[in-house]
């Protein structure tokens, strides 16, 4: 006698915005390296651009602001990184209940 197939449970709306809210906050860290390898945030490249005057503060500093810039990124729209990881993420749950 086989046993009858139960059908995966959808993964409910809390759990996908939690899944959502994840995947939004890795793309804005992979959004935040790539802007620290293009040197934004360098004390060099802001005074060129007419930046906060560099020094140590700005230097030890940069990282926040490139954070906080690549979240504001993620937040109108990214580069679609996170719907991809959140689709990924479901899937995987779907996958483990089955």
């Amino acid at each position: 006698m086989e046993p009858a197939l139960i059908p995966a449970l959808p993964v409910s709306a809390e759990r996908r915005q939690t899944l959502m809210a994840k995947a939004a906050e890795l793309e804005a860290t992979f959004l935040a390296e790539m802007l620290a390898h293009t040197g934004l945030g360098e004390s060099g490249l802001a005074e060129m651009e007419g930046g906060f005057g560099g020094g140590a503060g700005e230097t030890q500093f940069a990282s926040f602001l490139r954070q906080e810039q690549a979240r504001l990124m993620v937040e109108g729209g990214g580069i679609g990184l996170a719907e991809m990881i959140f689709n990924t993420m479901v899937e995987a749950e779907h996958a483990d209940r089955t």
